[in-house]
């Protein structure tokens, strides 16, 4: 059985970093403009594609460019320009759009094709290696049988999503937040309003029998929990050993609007199943292991997408927000870092640090760092705590000026919500 190449997300350096260090064969990210993550905090900048494109091919890893939005008639210029610029650092770029593909073609650069292009049976997935694909990323629709079967018989590389947030819409093509906001989700710019609670008002007021207005009858309705729209997160670890033995080629984690501790936790329990898998160690108790693993950084109930069914009620989720059981609390930046005595050196902004207290350091080269604190000291001192507005220095794995210190605090997830009638 060959192994998958596992596929993360890379929304800034930090994140990159961070998917490096914990085992991915490949990253995904956009630039500023043209991909489903339209604000700036989940993307790279220009200046930085040089360096990550560095990083990753000193690695062997591989980068993708998203280039997957609907693409308007006077934005042709510009996506050929982006096309044209990033062609030396990509190894390939994710599209959606025939235009797109085309300018891809003329310029000589490999493609794979997005799921927002719905490729759902092997006829369109052959189709496309025809026009000139790489790879396809299957709708997130398939079943894994599915999957199988056109892994099986399209004779072009598949791709699949395996763990993070789904979208209620068919792959993702949507027009509520459009509609509501003036956002596009097709422009990447999504407000998500289906993750969001519902009013149901009744307008037509109720008439007695001889058809007088009733009007003490209107009603209103809060819907809660969130079980009409939004979709809970996909989590595939307990069957990473079937979705390998289906023949799918690469592993996709969603997540380039997470954080950098959620790509290196998600990316390395991914890493571990599926080098379980290939060596033979695979266990249901490694993987709920590693479940239990992911539900420390922020996810949503988990499911098992559409991968052995069509969708029914037991797709969406009550929660209201995270059931991560692990938050993080800022403390502050790091002042300086003393490489011999491997001592840093950390302004407390917020968070107060004892010892004892779990802390992760996050940074561009850094990545994500996690560590206990074994003392503290502030010159000739050994204070019990560091409050804000002072500064400490404790022992810590290597971090780099201006990277963000964490303190990360247990919780217990939020109960569901339970729905409730207003007047």
């Amino acid at each position: 059985m060959n192994k998958p190449e596992i596929l993360a997300p890379a929304g800034d350096m930090t994140c990159l970093q961070a998917a490096l260090d914990a085992g991915a064969d490949a990253v995904y990210l956009g630039l500023e403009a043209f991909n489903m993550r339209a604000r700036a905090s989940a993307n790279l900048t220009r200046d930085e594609l040089p360096e990550a494109s560095r990083r990753c091919r000193e690695r062997g890893v591989k980068l993708y460019l998203v280039v997957n939005t609907i693409v308007f008639e006077d934005e042709l210029a510009a996506v050929e320009e982006m096309i044209a610029f990033a062609k030396p650092y990509a190894d390939a770029f994710i599209v959606s759009d025939w235009g797109v593909i085309a300018l891809c073609k003329k310029h000589g650069a490999a493609f794979h094709v997005s799921t927002q292009m719905s490729c759902s049976n092997s006829s369109a997935a052959a189709f496309l290696k025809s026009q000139g694909a790489s790879r396809v990323v299957l709708a997130r629709e398939c079943t894994l049988a599915e999957a199988a079967r056109i892994s099986a018989t399209a004779g072009i590389e598949i791709e699949a999503f395996v763990h993070g947030a789904q979208c209620v819409a068919e792959s993702g093509r949507c027009l509520l937040s459009h509609d509501a906001y003036g956002c596009s989700a097709n422009r990447g710019e999504c407000h998500q309003p289906c993750r969001r609670r519902f009013l149901i008002k009744a307008i037509d007021r109720y008439t007695d029998k001889d058809g007088n207005p009733i009007h003490d009858a209107d009603a209103e309705f809060t819907v809660e929990p969130h079980t009409v729209l939004s979709a809970k997160d996909l989590c595939s670890l307990p069957f990473v050993d079937k979705l390998m033995a289906a023949g799918i080629a690469s592993f996709k984690i969603e997540g380039r609007a997470r954080n950098a501790n959620y790509v290196k936790t998600v990316t390395e329990a991914y890493r571990t199943a599926v080098d379980a898998v290939a060596d033979g160690t695979f266990t249901p108790e490694l993987a709920e292991r590693l479940v239990e693993k992911t539900k420390t950084v922020f996810h949503r109930e988990f499911s098992t997408g559409l991968y052995f069914g069509r969708p029914g009620a037991d797709q969406f989720t009550d929660a209201e927000d995270s059931a991560a059981k692990t938050v993080k609390r800022h403390v502050g930046v790091v002042m300086d870092y003393f490489l011999k005595a491997q001592i840093a050196q950390v302004k407390i902004q917020d968070h107060a640090v004892r010892v004892g207290d779990t802390l992760q350091v996050h940074g561009p080269t850094t990545g994500v760092q996690e560590f206990t604190v074994a003392s503290l000291r502030r010159d000739d001192e050994v204070p019990e705590v560091a409050e804000k507005g002072t500064w400490v220095t404790f022992p810590a794995p290597r971090c780099r000026v201006g990277d963000k210190v964490f303190f990360v605090e247990s919780v217990m997830p939020a109960k569901p919500s339970i729905g409730k009638e207003s007047k």
